[in-house]
């Protein structure tokens, strides 16, 4: 069998070496699969599954990407194989977000917007603070049909660890396949044709979140 290639986009702006560690223990259980962080546009492009994470603002994120050459590639690769965003990878997949007034790559329709919870009080009283961090209830049972392939074998209201301002609302409700309630339902997970995304942090989120990472690995949309 052919060696499979994970490559993780190394743009200057993600958390690489806890996306990749996390890639790279998920992959221990699956043959024949090398997991390759880069910044070379060709060895994206080559690769069979690509992971694009994100941290910090959007606007330096987007900046950066271009700026480092791998936008072509990503865009290729969100046409061609399955693509896995992280955080604030997830969110520039989206047309555009109010952080910094920044268009996205317009990959799944929608914005990415910022919590208002001023006012909002939690259950014990205690106001809620933005950015939300911390570990929160995922559901992928949203009453709209089975839930997507890669929540397979991970139990609905699962906890997965969030470090957030901003969220995505996409236009199509179809596309959001994972929500969570912080002073308000939103989506934490978006998915078209081959691609997914989530505003979570697998790597950070224990055994659910390498079970989402293996899920990626054998996902053939």
């Amino acid at each position: 069998m052919n060696r499979q290639t994970v490559a993780v986009v190394d743009y200057g702006m993600g958390n690489l070496r806890s996306v990749a560690q996390a890639v790279i223990h998920a992959a221990t259980a699956v043959d024949h699969v090398d997991v390759l962080v880069t910044s070379d546009p060709q060895v994206v492009r080559d690769a069979h599954r690509v992971v694009l994470p994100g941290q910090g603002a959007m606007p330096d994120c987007m900046a950066e990407l271009a700026r480092s050459g791998l936008q072509d590639a990503v865009l290729h690769a969100a046409a061609h194989k399955p693509l896995f965003g992280v955080c604030v990878g997830m969110q520039m997949l989206l047309d555009h977000s109010e952080e910094g007034d920044t268009p996205g790559l317009g990959l799944v329709p929608g914005e990415v917007v910022k919590f208002r919870l001023e006012g909002q009080t939690q259950p014990d009283g205690s106001r809620y603070k933005v950015p939300q961090m911390g570990w929160n209830q995922v559901f992928h049972d949203l009453g709209r049909g089975p839930a997507h392939p890669m929540w397979d074998g991970i139990a609905d209201g699962s906890y997965f660890y969030f470090v957030h301002s901003f969220y995505a609302r996409p236009t199509n409700p179809a596309h959001s396949v994972g929500e969570s309630d912080y002073g308000q339902r939103f989506t934490c997970a978006v998915a078209r044709d081959n691609l997914f995304a989530t505003q979570f942090h697998p790597e950070k989120s224990a055994d659910q979140g390498l079970a989402l990472y293996r899920n990626f690995l054998h996902w053939n949309p």
